[in-house]
């Protein structure tokens, strides 16, 4: 199967890349410099003379808090910039996976989010995913939606590895407790990717670490867990605090945790609990 892939240098990117090579694909992994997704020319001429059979679009606009300054920038790539892409894949007559996000729901829930529950975001950055996922369900006529969170890899820098440098630099540390979600690995997600890449079962799937916890657990379970894998020792006191304690430009959905819905009903592979996820990234990283 030939595979294109955006953001291809990006922390999910690199992986997806990585993993579909490693299933014996061939892989066109574009970056900027090969494919700027906003051109839409350039997207039309790059897909065209590679003629995918899957495109997987990883590539997106993730500074949260910038967004809420440059509403315009978000736009143009996490909306203009995917329906480029879309447009270009339905030409080739290539599936189309879109990564998108939980930042779409507004986090008042009490309950996991489901595939088909209502939409509505309240950052910038929600917004234009949001708008993302509506170019292709307009232009595609076979594409996979696939919503994640709280994304860390070993590429880039994320929030496992920030709280691994704290934990050993600072006294004390305070992190959010009450915001909860489903911790996803990269490299579990990728593997997700290739099963549903090769299938046609068409429509939306949200795909994250199984479990969830706040980002205050988070943080006790790497300090643990790194302790345990590779023999870390950390100074930091860590101390639950409120979201308010913190107040960021962009706001943050108080729950971000997703139901796999149709992970189950299309009689796939759910995805490892976070845990178990974290323990791997931990084996996986160099210290």
């Amino acid at each position: 199967m030939k595979v294109l892939i955006t953001g291809a240098g990006g922390q999910l990117g690199r992986d997806v890349v990585k993993t579909f090579e490693a299933a014996g694909h061939i892989v066109l992994g574009t970056a900027r410099s090969e494919m700027d997704i906003t051109n839409q020319e350039q997207c039309l001429k790059v897909i065209e003379k590679f003629a995918p059979d899957v495109v997987i679009h990883c590539a997106a606009y993730t500074a949260v808090d910038e967004a809420e300054k440059d509403v315009d920038g978000a736009h143009l790539v996490n909306t203009a910039g995917t329906r480029n892409v879309t447009a270009a894949a339905e030409k080739s007559g290539a599936k189309m996976i879109y990564i998108s996000t939980d930042y779409v729901f507004d986090g008042y829930s009490e309950l996991p989010y489901q595939e088909y529950d209502n939409t509505n975001p309240q950052s910038v950055y929600g917004k234009s995913k949001r708008a993302g996922e509506i170019m292709v369900q307009s232009l595609s006529s076979r594409y996979f939606i696939v919503r994640t969170s709280w994304v860390y890899g070993l590429h880039g820098s994320n929030f496992v590895k920030t709280m691994l440098r704290l934990g050993q630099e600072k006294p004390f540390l305070q992190v959010v407790n009450d915001q909860k979600g489903s911790p996803t690995y990269t490299v579990d997600l990728a593997h997700f990717l290739v099963e549903l890449s090769q299938t046609e079962k068409y429509g939306i799937y949200h795909a994250s670490g199984s479990g969830s916890c706040t980002w205050y657990e988070f943080t006790k379970a790497i300090f643990e867990d790194a302790a345990e894998v590779a023999g870390l020792t950390f100074t930091a006191r860590l101390e639950p605090c409120t979201t308010g304690q913190f107040p960021r430009p962009a706001p943050r959905p108080g729950n971000s945790v997703l139901e796999h819905l149709s992970i189950r009903t299309n009689g796939f592979q759910d995805i490892r609990h976070w845990r178990e996820g974290l323990r791997a990234f931990l084996q996986g990283m160099e210290f």
